[in-house]
């Protein structure tokens, strides 16, 4: 089986790649070879790994998102400034040695001010809008470093990253909470964490610890302290968002347990969320871009 064209969203972590025939992708594999572990000059033997089956004699475009683009990555292909389309500038084409290769790594998105950046992000921005070219509203991409993305007339006006996903990470495995936090979880104290946040961010910092604290003296359980912990968290950065997700319309793209999480934590607030596939998303988007690059050609 010969690939028409190939769907790559290289992370940190992870390579995922999806070959393509007459628009439709015929096959999907993965590694665990992402941009933090690599090498410069491991990135092509990572990729042939995976998308080796797919090659026949002539050159197939590979058309990549994500932190592959990073400076740390195969080729760093510089950011494109806010406002803009997510996806169809300033793409960059990596030395290859495979003569069977035609790779493109497409560049992330960045905001002087306030500074932030994302890479990959875009990607699916560019494939729910391609589904709904007409959007105007936000869309929120949960995960380890959340994005609060406003989109108008087909561009990203601006955007703000939260990283709520790592802090959950960091907190719940590195610190003091570790002992408290576990298996399980308690959809009430989700939403009364939420809610607390919501009212007192300021005190977010004592109402982590006292986690800790009603473990130890009232025996608190191990689900109810993981999502008094999500729930605080989300709720704080609910609390910092307001702008961007009060009044508006909301989509949420990632996974389906975060993504539910933040559609309850926004539910309390009185505002509606859609949801849509992040992978889904990512494939459009990258089939987009596909479309763009072959038009320049």
């Amino acid at each position: 089986m010969h690939a028409d064209w190939i769907a790559v969203d290289w992370g940190t972590s992870n390579l995922r790649a999806w070959a393509i025939q007459e628009g439709a992708a015929v096959a999907e594999a993965a590694s665990d070879k992402g941009m933090g572990v690599l090498a410069p000059d491991a990135f092509e033997p990572a990729l042939l790994e995976v998308i080796g089956p797919w090659l026949g004699a002539e050159p197939v475009r590979v058309v990549a998102s994500g932190m592959v683009g990073a400076r740390q990555g195969w080729q760093e292909a510089p950011y494109v400034t806010v406002p803009c389309a997510p996806t169809g500038a300033r793409a960059v084409r990596p030395d290859v040695a495979d003569p069977r290769l035609d790779v493109t790594i497409l560049p992330g998105l960045a905001q002087d001010n306030p500074a932030d950046v994302m890479r990959g992000e875009e990607t699916q921005i560019a494939g729910y809008l391609a589904v709904d070219p007409g959007f105007d509203g936000i869309i929120c991409l949960p995960g380890t470093h959340t994005k609060w993305v406003h989109v108008s007339a087909g561009e990203v006006v601006s955007f703000r990253t939260f990283m709520t996903g790592e802090l959950f990470a960091l907190l719940s495995t590195a610190s003091v909470l570790r002992h408290s936090v576990g298996k399980g979880w308690d959809d009430k104290a989700f939403a009364e964490a939420v809610d607390d946040a919501m009212g007192k961010p300021e005190a977010i910092a004592a109402r982590l610890f006292a986690l800790r604290a009603e473990a130890l003296l009232a025996d608190l359980g191990e689900g109810t302290a993981t999502a008094r912990l999500s729930g605080l968290l989300i709720g704080a950065e609910l609390a910092a968002a307001r702008a961007y997700w009060l009044g508006q319309r909301i989509v949420l793209v990632g996974e389906d347990r975060q993504v539910s999480h933040y559609a309850k934590a926004l539910a309390s607030l009185g505002a509606v969320a859609e949801s849509a596939d992040a992978t889904q998303a990512t494939l459009a988007g990258l089939a987009a871009a596909h479309a763009r690059l072959q038009e320049q050609s």
